[in-house]
């Protein structure tokens, strides 16, 4: 059964009301044939659009209706999370690379009512006749920006191309200044623009810090140690960077992870979870971690390496001193590094201490379940078991992150020997799962 009740799917998020940028989004999408919304990361774009979209979907349909174009499997997968979340009876379905097509090809036999998915691997499924875009009359192009950065705008372009009925257009961007391209079809949208100076700069204080040398490890591991035990994503342009950044820091011993395209999604979303639930503090990454993650509360930034364009930089600090929160960017320069041109936002210079002592380890570790939704396992279920066999006090267990087909559990560091021998031989809902520490 479908429900489209927004007060309803607001509760299952917590959220009392809509902000101004959802309400504004919600009147503009169901009223307007063409819509551009430009709003900050962590503004919550994504509800923004999906509520009006559900109210537009119809049950007698049986083919797929809304289509949302994303440029990364991360920014699919968080949709389809927060559409499952909603609750609203409507199938969807996320299709990218990574995973095996036939799995696709198998879900797409019940056709979806909304389809979310990258570029490349929608356009393989319509060229396969796998996807039917005959009713498909919502048009979503979510970090549409994105997608043409990296080379997209051909399979976005035939994709389009192909969606003979579509009444709906929206855009969607956390960058002001981005230009619409002709193959959209879109020409006079209403534009709701909600990125300002001011909601760009929000409460993010940058500091500039020097490296007395080109390689400038030895100061972000001093760095590092002043900030201490808080969440901090350091970015570096390149996936050999990120690997050789995250080998050097650990050598000098402090513990972190890296996060690149380069890595298999499974060691993505582990990555992800370990950093999501606190078992890490420091994560070295790509821009691909600069949008379309679900990484709450970041509170420092540091550009390891400036990155190329100023629509990086933003995205980059977008994700930290979001909503009212404050959070901190650091710019890593050698001494005879050039700012780029587009660069001309003050810094405050930041010296750091020679005597800074080691971060604390983090207090989580995170726990690796091979089960997951797809095998009927809960949070409860994951809660109830290692609270009545693994002998879990409830402090001792933080963020459950459950999956298709696997889930990560963070528990405390102290506990988890103990955890690991009181369940290796018990079974789950009947069934044994391998438990075990994530890497």
């Amino acid at each position: 059964m479908q429900h489209t009740d927004t007060n309803s799917i607001l509760r299952s998020f917590n959220i009392a009301a809509l902000n101004e940028m959802q309400e504004a989004a919600h009147k503009a999408i169901l009223k307007e044939r063409d819509v551009l919304l430009l709003a900050p990361t962590g503004s919550g774009k994504t509800l923004a659009y999906l509520l009006p979209v559900l109210k537009i979907l119809k049950a007698s349909f049986k083919n797929p209706q809304c289509l949302v174009l994303v440029p990364s499997r991360e920014l699919a997968l968080q949709i389809e999370q927060v559409w499952k979340k909603m609750s609203t009876g409507f199938k969807a379905n996320a299709c990218y690379g990574g995973h095996l097509l036939e799995t696709e090809i198998n879900n797409l036999k019940t056709p979806p009512a909304l389809i979310i998915g990258t570029p490349g691997r929608v356009m393989d499924h319509i060229v396969r006749g796998t996807i039917d875009c005959k009713n498909i009359n919502t048009l979503v192009l979510d970090e549409f920006d994105k997608s043409l950065a990296l080379g997209f705008e051909d399979e976005m372009s035939f994709i389009i191309s192909k969606l003979y009925h579509l009444h709906k257009r929206i855009l969607v961007s956390a960058t002001a200044a981005v230009e619409i391209p002709p193959f959209t079809g879109v020409e006079h949208p209403v534009t709701l623009d909600f990125i300002s100076e001011k909601a760009a700069a929000g409460k993010l204080e940058l500091k500039r810090v020097i490296s007395p040398t080109k390689d400038k490890a030895e100061t972000l591991f001093n760095l590092l140690c002043q900030i201490g035990g808080e969440s901090t994503l350091v970015f570096c342009n390149h996936r050999e960077a990120a690997e050789r950044t995250h080998n050097l820091i650990t050598e000098m011993g402090i513990e972190n992870a890296y996060f690149h395209g380069g890595l298999e999604q499974t060691e993505r979303e582990q990555t992800l979870a370990r950093f999501r639930n606190g078992s890490v503090w420091y994560l070295i990454a790509t821009d691909l971690a600069a949008r379309g993650l679900d990484i709450p509360e970041v509170k420092h930034i540091v550009h390891y390496h400036m990155p190329t364009t100023a629509e990086e930089f933003i995205h980059r600090n977008g994700r930290t001193a979001r909503q009212d929160a404050e959070g901190t960017a650091y710019l890593l320069l050698h001494a005879e590094e050039t700012v780029p041109a587009w660069h001309t936002e003050e810094s405050e210079a930041l010296v750091l201490k020679s005597d800074n002592a080691l971060p604390p380890d983090a207090q989580w570790t995170t726990i690796y379940i091979s089960g997951g939704k797809k095998d009927k396992l809960n949070k409860t279920d994951i809660v109830g078991f290692f609270s009545k066999v693994g002998q879990l006090e409830k402090g001792d267990l933080g963020l459950i992150d459950v999956k298709d087909h696997m889930s990560y559990a963070a528990v405390k560091r102290n506990k988890v020997k103990q955890l690991l021998k009181n369940v290796q031989h018990d079974k789950m809902k009947g069934k044994k799962y391998r438990i075990a520490v994530a890497k």
